[in-house]
């Protein structure tokens, strides 16, 4: 009940991923994550339907639906991104994107692995290692929504440009409070894989 009433005026107190912060301007941030283990599933449909049906897969799994038929703590942030699958052609490499969903992950506490973590008992479940990597973050509050993505995504690119970097990966979105937080309290990030231009 204490931690329910925390969520509801922002208070996090949800295992986090580690990060150094490289670069901080206003809103925005260029961070470097270690390496961490994410579940992971995609579902279909508008951006909402696929949400839910998402995030209550990865739920069930965290909940005990995993071979250990174990519970693993909730962390922050649940991330988001449209799924697109990459096709190598010949030389140079290109890539073509086909979208065929929404690709939903939870970060699990860093005291797993691929190998230690429980697996998931759902095939549409899947848990991932994800090496270390450069990220530019845009912060902002209120409720997450695709017009949200869709307005803040350029300002996000703009930044990266003026600081000589390119993007390398899908734009996604990072939530960290529950959807019963009040919306000027929540944390909501866009962010994407940066390298070099």
């Amino acid at each position: 009940m204490f931690n329910t009433a925390c969520s509801v005026v922002g208070i996090r107190n949800l295992e986090m991923p580690e990060y150094t912060v490289m670069e901080r301007d206003g809103r925005f941030e260029l961070r470097v994550y270690p390496d961490i283990v994410i579940v992971e599933t995609v579902a279909s449909g508008d951006r909402r339907t696929a949400e839910n049906q998402a995030f209550y897969r990865l739920f069930d799994y965290i909940s005990g639906a995993n071979a250990a038929n174990g519970k693993i703590e909730m962390t922050a942030p649940v991330v988001q991104e449209l799924a697109s699958e990459k096709v190598a052609m010949t030389a140079p490499v290109l890539q073509e994107s086909t979208p065929d969903g929404w690709r939903m992950a939870f970060v699990l506490p860093s005291r797993y692995s691929v190998e230690t973590a429980p697996t998931p008992t759902n095939a549409e479940v899947t848990l991932r290692s994800v090496a270390p990597k450069k990220v530019a973050v845009m912060r902002f509050a209120g409720r997450m929504t695709q017009r949200s993505l869709e307005e803040r995504g350029p300002e996000l690119e703009r930044w990266i440009e003026s600081k000589g970097l390119a993007a390398i990966s899908p734009l996604r979105s990072a939530g960290y409070d529950p959807p019963f937080t009040i919306p000027f309290l929540r944390r909501n990030e866009i962010m994407v894989d940066v390298g070099p231009q």
